[in-house]
């Protein structure tokens, strides 16, 4: 950890130059009253430390408890389950049009937006709110979210939680436990795997809602295929190559533009949303000249792909820890992308680059999803600061560890992953912040094993607390616009689009703070605009095709830590 903290403290200054202050601290102090906390957790239901009159706050075996609006409901909990390309989601959404008012929650901000986009179009005014986006509709009863911004506060009368198995997600599963537990609405649908139909059911049983099942079939067949790809002259139209490293893509993309036949639009997890969403449409454009598709397993949810033939070119991932086999949810949920409903590949094939990965595809097409025994969870911020009432000498790092090593469950919970959160922590304890803020921070959609975005959270705070004002600084202008001519500086304006995002993030929570919501907002726009023309150029042109005329970006405004990155 010294060794982490020490090169945290080097790489502090990399996004300074982004960044400026010009005002006196200002602070924001917290005070909880002590009846608002039990009555938003109903302290009397923590179990009591044997001989004393204190409460123990870190026994979480009563999650249900902490939301009093939805235990008041009768609820009518009907759970859709089936396949990839079943038409689970879609009876649920007839349903959320129908309503009076509503409220969507998926997992994806792309998800978010499709279903905005769709209630908007059929008349029903729906707000789009997630970590970084608002629009809000003039007279919408209805609400289009990411699963993390669900309000547990309102009432509603039809509420969907999309992909409910990502409750068992190592990471994210606890912001699916508190939708499920916490969304006060009459009827609340749960679209997702079977997996979780058991999981939920004893979840719920504690609760008092009525719990209904409805299962789903595929739509259209999806057909493992008895033999692998063979050579990549092999590739044909429809077709949609996965793998699971950015190197692996790129090469894939040219391998196959190299051979003359195909242009390939690309899909992984760390381009910009708006850029996976235009990839995907060139990709399903009947007009466009991409017609094959090379992506990560990103493509398992959130995006509407016309495929005819799934190609995995390996079964197996290094998951941020080791390298793996895929899992059957896996496999199943990246094959079952193939021949969508409705589209001009009314049957989807599955097949494999290696033919030794054969056997494992086909055991997976046909297995069973293994049910998920465990949701996530994860303290709130009113846990932790009663917790640190206890412990007044702890930052915000040892509060976290303790709190999860002492936490106690019931056998339906695990306590979230929270080593990102502990990083995070780890930098904010050497800044003058109070435990609130810090908080906010550790919440903070940031990758902190991502040096560049490290560097924006760490100015991004330390700006917030010496001067309690954080200004953004236009790095991009239409004069001085460089595409990425490699792949090193491709990776890193991916990162600095992630720190812009950020800004634009902590906007929304600290507005007065972060007041340069548009030119982040804007410099954001112009980052995915230059990977886009990257990921255009990059590899072989047809004779004829029409290129974007080449435009560089002054790397002097970057601070030097970046300005190294990127050239």
């Amino acid at each position: 950890m010294a060794s982490w903290l020490l090169r945290r403290r080097v790489l502090s200054r990399a996004v300074s130059g982004i960044i400026h202050g010009n005002v006196e601290p200002s602070w924001l102090q917290l005070e909880l009253k002590i009846g608002c906390l039990n009555r938003v957790f109903n302290v009397r239901q923590y179990g009591s430390i044997s001989g004393t009159n204190k409460f123990d706050v870190t026994d979480l075996t009563c999650p249900h408890k902490w939301y009093p609006a939805a235990r008041r409901k009768n609820r009518k909990v009907i759970l859709h389950v089936g396949p990839t390309n079943s038409g689970k989601t879609h009876g649920a959404l007839k349903q959320l049009e129908s309503s009076a008012s509503g409220i969507y929650c998926g997992p994806l901000r792309l998800l978010a937006w499709e279903v905005a986009k769709r209630l908007n179009k059929a008349k029903v005014p729906c707000d789009l709110i997630t970590g970084q986006e608002r629009e809000e509709i003039e007279g919408a009863k209805h609400k289009s979210v990411t699963v993390e911004m669900a309000d547990v506060s309102s009432e509603y009368q039809c509420a969907i939680i999309d992909e409910i198995q990502m409750l068992g997600c190592l990471t994210r599963g606890y912001s699916f436990t508190r939708a499920l537990l916490g969304i006060a609405a009459d009827e609340l649908h749960l679209c997702g795997d079977a997996a979780a139909v058991p999981l939920v059911q004893e979840i719920l049983n504690v609760t008092g809602d009525v719990v209904e099942v409805q299962y789903y079939e595929r739509l259209s067949p999806l057909v493992p295929l008895k033999v692998p790809l063979g050579p990549f002259k092999n590739i044909r139209t429809g077709d949609c190559i996965v793998t699971f490293s950015r190197y692996e893509i790129y090469k894939l993309k040219r391998y196959i533009e190299n051979g003359g036949k195909h242009l390939c639009s690309v899909v992984y997890g760390s381009l910009p949303p708006e850029t996976r969403t235009r990839q995907a449409t060139m990709f399903n454009d009947a007009n466009s000249e991409s017609d094959v598709l090379v992506a990560s397993d990103a493509i398992g949810m959130g995006l509407n792909l016309n495929i005819s033939r799934i190609i995995f070119s390996t079964m197996k991932k290094f998951d941020g820890i080791e390298m793996r086999e895929l899992t059957i949810p896996e496999i199943k949920q990246i094959a079952g992308r193939a021949g969508r409903y409705g589209s001009k590949y009314p049957v989807g094939e599955v097949t494999c680059i290696d033919a030794d990965d054969l056997p494992l595809l086909h055991s997976a097409i046909n297995a069973p999803s293994p049910t998920i025994e465990r949701a996530g969870l994860f303290p709130t911020y009113d846990l932790l600061f009663m917790y640190s009432r206890l412990h007044p000498e702890y930052g915000l790092q040892q509060i976290l560890e303790d709190f999860v090593e002492n936490a106690k469950l019931s056998d339906n919970y695990f306590i979230a992953n929270c080593e990102n959160m502990l990083k995070v922590a780890a930098v904010l304890d050497q800044l003058p912040l109070g435990l609130q803020d810090k908080y906010l921070f550790c919440m903070s959609p940031t990758e902190m094993d991502d040096e560049i975005v490290s560097q924006g959270l760490t100015q991004f705070a330390q700006n917030y607390a010496e001067r309690g004002i954080v200004h953004l600084r236009e790095i991009f202008t239409p004069r001085t616009l460089e595409v990425p001519e490699t792949h090193t500086a491709m990776r890193d304006l991916e990162s600095v689009h992630k720190v812009l995002d950020l800004y634009v993030w902590l906007s929304y929570r600290l507005e007065d703070s972060f007041p340069d919501q548009e030119v982040a907002a804007s410099q954001r726009a112009m980052c995915s605009m230059l990977i886009e023309q990257f990921l255009e150029r990059f590899g072989w042109q047809k004779p004829n095709s029409r290129k974007l005329p080449l435009r560089r970006i002054s790397v002097s405004h970057l601070p030097k830590e970046v300005r190294l990155h990127l050239q």
